[in-house]
């Protein structure tokens, strides 16, 4: 009896208890659908209101003078909330926004496909069409209760005041599935800025988003603001930017390059400011927005010539002659030479038709004199002398040593402009030429370093600036192509100067030689009568025709300027690159080109400097 009584007893608690659990099952399911699943709550909110995202206006652009340069333009964008379509006339919609059934049906596949669309609900909006003309947007509106489920919401687009300056401004196109995933600010249908500073100063131009919450009935239609707008957030307008760029200055060096691969940097050495960034060719910004975005590049992409690459900070190039002067200080400052050290040439290094080879001119000669002359033998002798002095212990040490100097002058790494894209270069060490040669290397074996050949690789944007440093004597800032934002401070890299190494009074003999080269020299066509402009012309060497360099500042004592012109085959620097350099600081430093001048004006603007490119079938 007492066991019967313990075994009832025993089954009672156990069917207590096992009640007890199932219940506690059921209500921590329903607490979770109810208030922790999203989905429930998606459906719950989405049947009471619309929460529809007021997009702010992104910042205007506009050029060191004030002159406008970008700014918006409202369009439309067709939105759906795919919980509440239903019945949908398919071919109705298509002929109302003008698009194909085939694009319809992929559209509508595309916004529930949670790999292209992360964060995809089907009770909130959803971007269906971009761009919406104002034409298929007034149709579409009056037939809107035919396509329950979707909204028009109004959109801001870029518009560009002048065809020019692509490369500096970039563009802005739809967020990718890696933009959403690594901001949470967007969603499907964004923009962001894909290139220039469109890219590099975003989070600054784009603003703060707000939204709306709109109140459904119980059919589902919109009645109004919920509570009149109280819980409504207004969008913030990004911030405006203010670039160092001279629009004018931009258009002209766009037209001289027309035709003609390469690019031309003006930078204000004082500051860092980029007064001009031409790559050519180019492109008009304003093709690469609206619905034609896609086509447009796509043709771009294909263009054999590149015109989306921007030569002045993605290209790498042998530096030529212009490196000279890098070499120069280098040697100066480390007491391998004076300025009156002087060495000899006879065609080429070392004596006797060497190579490198070399023009006929006066020798021996001073450093001044090798600058104003382009003589390739004296550096070729200073490197010898820089790398089998004793005084380093070995070889290696001293091409190190070398290396560190070119690196404080601002090679081998990227200077850090405020655009993406930007390449570091090539500065070679003792590990490298160990790795090439297996450790069994020479003065002979490098000494094409010694005038800007062989290993050594810059970007245009890395030459100009060297041209700052000297007409700095010693220092530089980094160069920038935004010079104020509304509403927020520049960043302060900006505003620090960088030292090269080199003490102030060895860029005497460097500059001395520059003029040299301008009024006596291989420069002689930048010889602007009422401005003392110094430069240096390079020949860099090519698997095809050669390159043609010109580098330069003005005027020498107190310098507004500081220039590279580099023209992709374009031959010997006296022929293109100097001419081009010639009318730039002119329209600078003067605002015009002078009669006397013109007709180097028409020559370069007509001519044509295009290699022939052999398609890959």
């Amino acid at each position: 009896m007492g066991i019967n009584k313990y075994y009832l007893d025993t089954r009672k608690v156990f069917m207590i208890v096992s009640v007890c659990i199932v219940v506690l099952v059921y209500v921590i399911q329903l607490f979770r659908l109810q208030l922790l699943s999203p989905k429930y709550k998606d459906w719950a909110y989405g049947n009471a209101f619309l929460k529809q995202v007021r997009y702010p206006s992104r910042g205007m652009i506009y050029d060191r003078k004030g002159k406008l340069l970008v700014y918006n333009q409202f369009a439309y964008e067709l939105k759906a909330v795919m919980q509440e379509i239903s019945n949908l006339d398919t071919i109705a919609l298509c002929k109302a926004i003008n698009i194909s059934l085939e694009e319809c049906r992929k559209r509508l596949e595309d916004i529930k496909d949670k790999y292209k669309n992360p964060g995809y609900s089907p009770y909130t909006l959803q971007v269906f069409l971009d761009q919406l003309g104002n034409k298929e947007c007034s149709i579409f509106q009056e037939f809107t209760y035919k396509f329950p489920g979707f909204y028009v919401q109004k959109r801001a687009i870029r518009k560009y005041v002048y065809p020019y300056a692509s490369h500096v401004l970039g563009y802005i196109s739809e967020v990718d599935r890696q933009n959403i995933v690594n901001d949470s600010y967007y969603q499907v249908g964004d923009y962001i800025g894909k290139t220039g500073v469109e890219c590099s100063y975003e989070e600054h131009l784009r603003g703060k988003k707000g939204f709306e919450i709109l109140l459904r009935n119980a059919k589902g239609y919109i009645e109004g603001k919920y509570e009149n707008g109280v819980h409504d957030i207004v969008p913030t307008q990004g911030e405006n930017l203010t670039l160092s760029i001279d629009i004018d200055l931009q258009t002209y060096g766009e037209e001289l390059m027309r035709n003609k691969l390469g690019t031309i940097i003006m930078i204000e050495p004082q500051t860092g400011e980029i007064l001009c960034m031409i790559s050519s060719p180019t492109y008009d910004p304003s093709i690469l927005v609206g619905k034609q975005f896609g086509k447009s590049f796509a043709s771009l992409v294909q263009n054999p010539y590149k015109p989306l690459f921007n030569r002045a900070l993605s290209g790498s190039y042998p530096p030529g002659s212009t490196f000279k002067m890098a070499q120069g200080l280098a040697f100066l400052q480390e007491g391998i030479i004076t300025s009156n050290t002087v060495y000899s040439c006879h065609n080429g290094w070392p004596i006797g038709r060497g190579r490198p080879a070399c023009h006929s001119h006066d020798s021996p000669l001073t450093l001044a004199s090798a600058i104003g002359t382009s003589c390739n033998s004296y550096f070729c002798w200073g490197l010898k002398a820089m790398i089998e002095n004793k005084k380093y212990g070995s070889m290696r040490n001293a091409i190190d040593k070398w290396r560190d100097f070119m690196v404080l002058q601002g090679f081998g790494y990227p200077l850090g402009v405020d655009l993406p894209g930007e390449r570091r270069g090539m500065i070679p060490n003792s590990q490298y030429y160990d790795e090439m040669y297996r450790k069994n290397w020479n003065v002979f074996s490098v000494i094409s370093i010694a005038i800007g050949q062989g290993e050594v690789a810059l970007s245009p944007i890395q030459i100009c600036n060297l041209a700052t440093t000297i007409a700095n004597r010693g220092y530089f800032y980094i160069p920038h192509v935004v010079k104020k934002i509304s509403n927020a401070q520049l960043d302060g890299i900006y505003l620090c100067p960088h030292y090269t190494g080199v003490e102030s009074q060895h860029y005497s003999p460097i500059i001395e030689g520059m003029r040299l080269a301008v009024t006596n020299g291989t420069c002689s066509l930048a010889n602007i009568p009422d401005i003392a402009v110094c430069g240096k012309t390079g020949t860099a060497q090519n698997s095809g025709r050669d390159h043609s360099i010109f580098m330069g500042f003005a005027p020498m004592d107190n310098p507004k300027i500081a220039i590279l012109v580099f023209i992709e085959n374009g031959g010997f620097g006296t022929s293109c690159a100097v001419p081009i350099g010639r009318l730039m600081i002119q329209k600078y430093l003067k605002d015009t080109i002078p009669c006397s001048d013109e007709w180097i004006e028409n020559s370069i603007k007509n001519m044509v400097i295009l290699r022939r490119v052999v398609r890959k079938k």
